[in-house]
């Protein structure tokens, strides 16, 4: 029953973790880049909505919208000021620059919010009891959002002209510019699926554990070996590789204290890089 719960417990993380590592291989599929700033949009989207629950005292059904279209927002405001003077320079370039936004973005959030931890909610939650088992209400808000959000993006992607599109640049940009696809409208989009699925994890962990203005950059190994372990640019890769990587992490407490959990993410990660690059589903070495 032990490992049972740690199995939940890790579907729950999974899904977090799922939720960056797809914006993560959105971006890198086709901005070809990696985005080390993602685990910070994360946190930035939590403590938007800690404005409009807290702050202005909202349901968070009404907030959780508004704080992803505020994200989105902040995203598209950084690739308009920075990376898109850079996108010609090379990857390590743009790297570097998502580091150094990732900085800027920790430190207003510190000055603004403060550095201690917040919550959404006071109180105990009390949780589900089945056979034996205990499942918090919040996560089985974390666990059916993320699968709706995963849907949605889903359905984007292979029903809508743009998701097509966005499909058609990944595979190759060139030909998808030659072949009259506005690639600047296509880089858009990209950032704003890519914050709005950082947001909402960035919330569910919020609503799982505690704000934390190093919460995202906490994530952000676990995120990008579950990136790489599903092939980074793959969407199904990157939620198999976030649900085993949050399994994993949540079983290995049975054996290591729970302080080493982002030492299993990242042990995961380079014995994917070292035997198998392109990941479980193939994507981009």
């Amino acid at each position: 029953m032990e490992i049972v719960q740690l199995i939940i417990y890790g579907i729950v993380l999974g899904s977090i973790i799922s939720l960056g590592a797809i914006g993560v291989s959105l971006i890198f599929g086709i901005l070809r880049f990696a985005h080390f700033a993602h685990g910070d949009m994360m946190t930035l989207g939590a403590y938007f909505a800690l404005v409009g629950v807290v702050g202005l005292n909202m349901p968070m059904l009404a907030v959780f919208p508004l704080a992803l279209a505020a994200t989105a927002a902040v995203a598209v405001g950084l690739d308009k000021t920075i990376y898109r003077f850079l996108r010609s320079s090379s990857p390590i370039i743009m790297l570097i620059s998502s580091v150094g936004t990732a900085l800027m973005l920790r430190s207003l959030i510190q000055i603004i919010w403060g550095p201690d931890n917040q919550i959404y909610q006071a109180g105990i939650e009390m949780p589900f009891i089945f056979w034996g088992l205990r499942i918090k209400p919040d996560q089985l808000t974390i666990v059916f959002g993320a699968l709706i959000l995963m849907v949605l993006l889903h359905l984007f992607l292979h029903r809508t002209k743009m998701g097509k599109a966005m499909r058609a640049m990944s595979d190759n940009m060139d030909l998808a510019r030659i072949s009259g696809i506005n690639t600047e409208r296509i880089i858009f989009w990209t950032w704003v699926l890519a914050a709005c699925l950082a947001a909402a994890g960035g919330i569910f962990l919020g609503m799982d554990t505690r704000l934390n203005p190093i919460m995202g950059w906490r994530l952000l190994l676990p995120v990008f070996a579950a990136a790489i372990l599903g092939g980074i640019g793959n969407f199904y890769g990157a939620i198999i590789g976030g649900l085993t990587i949050g399994i994993v992490q949540e079983l290995s407490t049975l054996f290591i204290s729970p302080a080493y959990k982002p030492a299993v993410a990242f042990a995961i990660m380079v014995i994917m890089l070292i035997f198998r690059p392109r990941g479980i589903m193939g994507g981009r070495e």
